[in-house]
């Protein structure tokens, strides 16, 4: 039984396919797509809800208008949230082996985000 998953809308898409090695993982923008190995899906996705959890508590430090940017980083992922904390894009850059980037406007974060959360990882 092949356990794939794809999940998309517009200007993303995040798959999982557990019998593919080492690349289990893809992401996807509207003009890009990268595979990446399950560890470094699970560095994306969890500090991808780091992150959104960051920009939702600087809700009360921040005015109205102003923007920021939060970034982590793991030995294989460096991410970053740049916008407003209502409202914000997220860059990634791949730090070991192969090189690879991608980035997510504003506009789909939510669902890139929503996305990751469900993805089972096996």
């Amino acid at each position: 039984m092949t356990a794939t998953m794809l999940q998309e809308g517009d200007g993303w898409r995040l798959g999982w396919n557990e019998e593919r090695e080492p690349f289990k993982a893809l992401v996807g923008g509207e003009y890009w797509a990268l595979e990446l190995t399950q560890n470094e899906f699970e560095d994306l996705r969890r500090l991808g809800q780091q992150l959104a959890q960051t920009m939702t508590a600087m809700a009360t430090e921040l005015m109205p208008d102003e923007r920021i940017a939060c970034e982590q980083e793991t030995a294989q992922l460096w991410i970053e949230a740049e916008g407003f904390y209502h409202s914000y894009g997220l860059r990634f850059i791949l730090l070991h082996g192969r090189g690879g980037e991608g980035a997510w406007p504003a506009t789909v974060v939510p669902a890139v985000l929503d996305g990751l959360a469900r993805i089972k990882v096996f």
